[in-house]
């Protein structure tokens, strides 16, 4: 019975470290669980909103997918394209939280920004998905807008609110 507990009490901690809870939706904690590796520390959306001005946020989507729209003051790094040389100018010690569409994307530039010696960098965990299924604001070339790239249609499920974009 105490090896059960303990195996339990594990199975929990792992999941609590992987970000479970970190999302509305279970199917997409679900998913999220699966897909990443949880290589890279994770940060939850409400925990980047309750402070926007003290990180810099990093877009590695595509670069058609940020002009659709992005997270306010968001700079654009890609991801098929991601060149460090793009951050020359960002001191490796600023907190960074780098985003996608859900969080793989961005995952994997966050294990390259560590890599190459960033102190403080996170994974926004659920991506620019979730930061608009929780209600928080995104930004296109003329301002606040509902509309969000939603990659595409089967990717596009996890996006319940905004105007789902797919050019």
């Amino acid at each position: 019975m105490k090896m059960k507990k303990s195996l339990m009490a594990g199975w929990l901690l792992l999941i609590a470290a992987a970000g479970c809870g970190q999302v509305e939706s279970r199917s997409y904690e679900a998913l999220l669980r699966t897909l990443l590796r949880h290589s890279v520390p994770e940060m939850s959306v409400r925990e980047a909103a309750r402070d926007t001005g003290h990180y810099l946020f990093l877009d590695a989507r595509e670069k058609r997918e940020y002009e659709v729209s992005h997270l306010a003051h968001a700079r654009w790094v890609g991801y098929e394209t991601f060149d460090l040389s793009r951050l020359h100018d960002i001191p490796k010690d600023t907190p960074v939280v780098v985003y996608c569409s859900v969080g793989y994307r961005s995952e994997k530039v966050a294990e390259q920004l560590l890599s190459a010696g960033f102190k403080k960098v996170w994974n926004l965990y659920g991506g620019i998905f979730e930061w608009v299924n929780q209600g928080y604001p995104v930004h296109g070339p003329e301002g606040p807008t509902d509309a969000v790239h939603a990659y595409d249609a089967t990717w596009g499920i996890w996006l319940k609110k905004g105007k789902k974009v797919y050019r």
